[in-house]
């Protein structure tokens, strides 16, 4: 076809910029290590704290309690500090515990503690202010600041209760810094609103003319940033479910903060958490948690429950997202979510996955098709963002689109280039049920096939039936004419049990409610094997389903696959290692 696939390789300019930016980025981490950044942030002194927004997050009281034992556990990682020590002058047990012990996110579950967490979260405070008080590469990144600010912003108040007359000023002062030098921050637009979000939340809590000047600075930033960052249906540029449920946190806890304050909250903000609103409950699937797309995990029930605490669940939820690119297909008890969309691009893709066409699917309250959860927050390897990564097919040994490596990443962040550039889905509904045609063009170059995945729910016989075709593309460049094998990868949550029946073909899924699944197909090979599934930024060791075959250069390969519940009188249900299969039945007709 004679394309320049778009990412697979950068011009000129976009490598000169990414020297520049960490050039750029370099220079400025020295010049905020000088006495004369700290001067620049200074400014009017706060008056003290006017009021404690609301974190409308759930906190789990046990990481407190354990605190005040002198155990602190954190990103899946326990430090023994003993009662009263000082976890800051004490080396960390992994970088993931470093970065969350300086976004002080175990202040709310220390506060939960009553006075006794409160003391403590004082004298926390305090010894961290005496160390890094002075603006740090680390302590003072992105990375940490924003998470830093908005869990004082929402605890300060109760901390300096506890304080002396001086210690409440420095604490207050400390705050402010933090808020200024935040504001300075911009890496991108990526996490724009949510920074704005924290700067704003900042000064609402602060009484005086420092209070007023950051909330009057970041406001109307604010506005702008959500106008460009949400979507009109409510997904976020993004397109991760669950950086849009962490954005409607941070505005519900500003959205709050003004009410306190008396302050009417700007059109943009109210308008955003309507939409986010909305979004969340599309993207929560049948377990009541999030479909993990992009950089997002599934996030816990509560959070989900939390973050709908407002929402009186009248409207009806929305089949599909077009702005955003995801399809919901309902039946009796399955429930899909489908990735109909290319990836974020540029900057809005340094969490993006290179997964088209992914899904996941609970059956009733169980989720048996997931995809990896890879986050950022995870710390964990960017091989899981490509292709194999996702319950989708891959084709050869490649990727449809890989994270950035090396000195591009380092000045440009590991963004995600070389995916798809075209990517379609049409739906049809009807009484007899949900299709849902969609196909990308991220095998094209190297291959010079397309991917279509064909998507069929039956909500009478409450069975999903999927295909997944390998076309060869009219006038692809005949380099590309190779014949690769392919792998249409099912990612199974870890509690999801999976069997082979004998005939080495047909699967039987279940999941924590027992409930039984024939997954069926019409694949050469079916395999079983290791997967990777990450739970609270942790990973987990789960299985995935790989139908694998061979692709004709001239003809392209098909295969059909069918997800059905097992009939309580079906004896293979019981035993599916020994027992035979019934024949793998026509998945489309």
């Amino acid at each position: 076809m004679g394309r320049r696939r778009r990412g697979a390789g950068l011009d000129a300019k976009t490598t000169a910029s990414a020297v520049l930016r960490l050039v750029s980025g370099r220079m400025q981490a020295e010049w905020r290590g000088t006495p004369f950044y700290a001067m620049a942030l200074g400014g009017p002194r706060s008056d003290g704290l006017v009021i404690a927004p609301r974190d409308f997050r759930p906190v789990d009281p046990e990481i407190g309690r354990q605190i005040l034992l002198g155990r602190m556990t954190l990103a899946g990682a326990t430090l023994e500090i003993g009662v009263g020590g000082d976890p800051w002058d004490i080396a960390s047990p992994t970088r993931a515990f470093a970065v969350e012990l300086h976004r002080f996110a175990w202040l709310p579950s220390l506060l939960a503690q009553g006075q006794k967490g409160a003391e403590e979260a004082l004298r926390l405070t305090l010894d961290w202010r005496r160390l890094f008080n002075k603006a740090t590469p680390f302590a003072w990144s992105l990375e940490t600041t924003e998470r830093r600010v908005f869990n004082l912003a929402c605890g300060l108040k109760r901390i300096v209760g506890q304080a002396s007359e001086m210690e409440a000023t420095a604490l207050v002062d400390t705050l402010t810094r933090q808020a200024r030098h935040l504001m300075r921050l911009n890496p991108g637009p990526l996490r724009r609103a949510e920074r704005l979000s924290v700067v704003a939340l900042a000064g609402a809590a602060l009484a005086g003319r420092a209070g007023d000047r950051l909330a009057a600075s970041a406001l109307p930033r604010l506005s702008h940033a959500l106008d460009i960052a949400v979507l009109p249906d409510g997904g976020l540029k993004s397109r991760c479910p669950e950086q849009a449920l962490e954005l409607l946190f941070d505005l519900l806890a500003l959205d709050d903060a003004l009410l306190q304050r008396g302050r009417e909250a700007p059109q943009p903000l109210a308008h955003s958490i309507d939409r986010l609103t909305q979004a969340i409950r599309f993207f929560t699937l049948g377990d009541g948690r999030l479909a993990a797309f992009h950089g997002g995990e599934a996030a816990s029930l509560a959070r989900i429950v939390a973050a709908l605490v407002y929402d009186d669940g009248a409207g009806r939820v929305q089949e599909e997202l077009p702005y955003a690119g995801y399809h919901r297909l309902t039946g009796r008890s399955l429930l899909v979510m489908a990735d109909a969309a290319k990836p974020a691009e540029g900057a809005w893709s340094l969490n993006a996955c290179a997964q088209p066409l992914a899904v996941e699917i609970t059956c009733g309250a169980d989720r048996l098709i997931a995809n990896s959860g890879w986050s950022p927050e995870a710390h964990s390897p960017q091989a899981l963002r490509l292709t194999d990564g996702g319950s989708t097919a891959a084709v050869g040994d490649g990727s449809a689109g890989q994270p950035l490596s090396g000195l591009m990443a380092k000045g440009l962040g590991p963004r995600l280039v070389g995916g798809p550039e075209h990517v379609e889905a049409h739906r049809n509904q009807n009484e007899t049920g949900v299709w849902l045609e969609m196909s990308h063009d991220g095998w094209v170059e190297r291959y010079g096939l397309r991917h279509e995945r064909r998507l069929f729910l039956d909500p009478r016989l409450d069975e999903l039936r999927g295909e997944d075709r390998f076309e060869p593309v009219e006038g692809a460049d005949p380099g590309a004419r190779r014949t690769p094998a392919y792998a249409v990868h099912f990612h199974l949550p870890p509690e999801v049990q999976v069997s082979l029946a004998r005939d080495r073909r047909s699967v039987l899924l279940r999941g924590p409610s027992n409930k039984g699944w024939w997954f069926r197909n019409d694949a050469p090979d079916v395999l079983l094997e290791s997967s990777t599934h990450f739970e609270d930024r942790l990973p987990r060791r789960g299985s995935q389903i790989v139908l694998k075959g061979p692709v004709s250069a001239s003809d392209g390969a098909r295969v059909r696959w069918k997800l059905t519940p097992v009939d309580p009188a079906d004896p293979r249900a019981g035993g599916a290692r020994s027992a035979a299969a019934a024949p793998v039945p026509e998945v489309f007709r």
